[in-house]
């Protein structure tokens, strides 16, 4: 089988849906709710840089560049 791209509805299904039992529509909701937050505001993407995907995420700063020469 080849390499199957991955999906938000792919991932969610993999990585949530079909491990979890949901007892109720509100765990499902809050567990959903949840997984995308973490999706989108931690969890690192290899197609953009490996940083996450929504603006205004905290990362750690690139190291300042330190003029030589300069007093």
């Amino acid at each position: 089988m080849g390499k199957r791209r991955a999906s938000f509805n792919g991932k969610l299904r993999d990585e949530l849906l079909d491990r979890e039992v949901f007892y109720t529509l509100l765990e499902a909701r809050v567990l959903t709710e949840r997984y995308e937050r973490t999706c989108n505001r931690i969890r690192p993407h290899n197609s953009l840089g490996y940083r996450p995907p929504m603006p205004g995420v905290l990362l750690p700063a690139d190291p300042v560049p330190v003029p030589v020469g300069l007093t």
